[in-house]
């Protein structure tokens, strides 16, 4: 199944946390903090939203740094995906 997202939204996919710390201890699942580093599935087409215009500004395969509570987490065929808008992109990572 794909995702085409609408106006300036983004489908992008959580990239793995890491398990351990920098001195090596290994982390449980609870203690991990929430990943906010993820890579960019599909991009909305932008245009005129909300009154104003919007031009993307990131690209497929693209790895991008977002707002930690930004989006809106979806399940697809067993995958999880996070629909956010442009907006909450903070950053891409080169």
């Amino acid at each position: 199944m794909k995702i085409k997202p609408l106006g300036d939204r983004v489908v992008i996919k959580n990239l793995e946390a890491e398990e351990t710390t920098r001195g090596g201890i290994i982390l449980a699942g609870a203690a991990k903090e929430k990943p906010v580093m993820a890579e960019v599935l599909a991009v909305g087409p932008g245009g005129n939203v909300d009154g104003k215009e919007i031009t993307m500004h990131v690209a497929e395969g693209q790895k991008v740094i977002y707002s930690k509570y930004a989006g809106t987490e979806v399940k697809l065929d067993g995958e999880e995906f996070i629909i956010v808008r442009q907006g909450d992109i903070l950053a891409v990572v080169e």
